[in-house]
């Protein structure tokens, strides 16, 4: 359904985004087409890569084939793929629950990322985003197979469309010139009309605009004293999500589309913004209102909480469903703190400061996790969220842990590097269970960041300091 050429990675590589220009000049002479169903795009990371391929002669064929530039920069990659190539695409697809696919030249392919509507995307080199685009299916053998069929019937290999590596370097060796690259970065600040229309307003505190949907002041120095808190005991805290293994932070914070039906979208749309200018997670991420709500907001997220895939959970000891940040408001107004639990490798993906902060607003004190991803658990201790890591051969399963239980772990007043933790999960038919847990607060500058109530804290404590 999408067949991109995206900024990350490959577009930096003159060669291959030549082989890609090449691939399309001989598929258009034989006249090949990309099927209608398959939404085609091209967006390099430099205005350098136009110049060489224009100098080359090999925009035509790319645009011939629907790889029309889109813009410089993060595009489909960060899940700014915009709608699938027609309505008509977009509802078969839902009414028929298919399984869609992406292929994409970036570098990151998690779940829901791409599209919300295309369940597995995959990877590759530019050139065989055209081949791919050209076959229209990932059910192909693209060295046995052939890749479409010229205007009289004959089939046509890939083989026969793929440029040699000399003339791929004849065409570098031409077209890619050391002007380009001196003129289009010594004018990278300049930007267009609007962008030197805008106003920049000036001084030593910014700003707030209140009607903002993009960028709003957020509440991490809300009731903030030059002394910090003492660091309380985590004392029945509900769960509000139980997730399995290789969990994302993508799926902890998604980048891509904003659902209508999502919390996000319904705060959009309550603000007076149009589906059509919801744009993504990615570039809402300055506003705390939208990410907290996005926060375990994918799609795909399993949480055993619940029966459906999403951004739902329940809320104890009543059980009632609803999404996450509804579940984790009532608990706020309950004063009730909130953990998570996962599997292994917790935090794994792009290492996104928001997977840690999300969390945070939602009222998470600590995740138990039988592995956590090196960045993200870092990130986590770095926002005053504890990380703490089930013993060797334990998990939720094998202690017998529903997620419906309070949980409580005292003396974190005290917390030194690589301390053993008793946690005490209560049913509310009065049984205990009693496991051990590990924090992974691997040393004393992150001992302090917990003190602090994060990094924030600590580096704005600081400041006031040495004033």
């Amino acid at each position: 359904m999408i067949a991109a050429i995206t900024s990350c990675t490959n577009t930096s590589n003159p060669s291959v985004m030549v082989a890609a220009g090449l691939l399309a000049k001989n598929a258009v002479e034989r006249g090949l087409s990309v099927h209608h169903y398959v939404k085609t795009s091209l967006a390099p990371g430099s205005r350098v890569v136009t110049d060489y391929l224009n100098s080359a002669g090999l925009m035509e064929p790319l645009e011939k084939l629907g790889f029309f530039l889109v813009g410089y920069g993060c595009t489909t990659c960060i899940g700014n793929s915009g709608p699938l190539a027609s309505p008509e695409v977009e509802a078969a697809v839902m009414k028929e629950n298919l399984s869609v696919v992406a292929v994409l030249s970036g570098n990151r392919n998690f779940e829901s990322r791409i599209h919300p509507l295309v369940k597995a995307s995959y990877l590759g080199s530019p050139p065989l985003v055209v081949a791919y685009a050209l076959a229209g299916t990932v059910h192909i053998d693209l060295t046995k197979d052939p890749i479409g069929h010229t205007r009289d019937g004959k089939p046509v290999m890939l083989s026969e469309l793929w440029p040699s590596q000399e003339e791929v370097n004849a065409v570098v060796q031409q077209c890619v010139k050391q002007e380009m690259f001196k003129r289009e970065y010594s004018r990278i600040f300049e930007g267009d009309e609007h962008w030197k229309k805008m106003s920049s307003p000036t001084g030593p505190i910014f700003q707030w605009e209140e009607s903002s949907t993009y960028v709003k002041e957020p509440p991490y120095f809300e009731d903030f004293g030059p002394e910090p808190p003492v660091l309380g005991d985590v004392d029945g805290a509900r769960v509000l999500a139980v997730l399995g293994d290789s969990v994302t932070t993508d799926h902890i914070s998604p980048a891509g589309a904003i659902p209508v039906d999502s919390p996000a979208g319904k705060y959009l749309i309550a603000h007076g913004v149009e589906r059509i200018d919801f744009n993504s997670y990615g570039a809402r991420r300055g506003n705390h209102e939208v990410m907290a709500r996005g926060t375990f907001g994918n799609i795909r997220l399993r949480n055993k909480l619940v029966e459906r895939e999403g951004y739902w959970t329940r809320h104890f000891p009543d059980g009632s469903e609803s999404t996450i940040f509804e579940a984790s408001e009532r608990y706020r107004t309950e004063a009730v703190p909130l953990i998570v639990i996962a599997g292994k490798e917790y935090g794994s993906g792009s290492s996104r400061d928001w997977a840690a902060k999300g969390p945070l607003l939602l009222g998470v004190r600590a995740v138990i996790a039988e592995s956590f991803e090196r960045i993200h658990r870092s990130n986590l201790v770095g926002m005053g969220i504890l990380p703490l890591q089930f013993a060797p051969g334990e998990n939720a399963q094998t202690l017998g842990l529903t997620g419906q239980e309070r949980y409580t772990i005292r003396g974190l007043e005290g917390i030194k590097p690589g301390q053993d933790f008793q946690v005490e999960a209560a049913g509310d038919d009065g049984g205990v269970k009693r496991f051990t847990t590990r924090a992974r607060v691997d040393n004393e500058t992150e001992v302090g960041y917990l003190h602090q109530g994060g990094i924030l804290p600590l580096v704005l404590r600081e400041l006031i300091a040495k004033d």
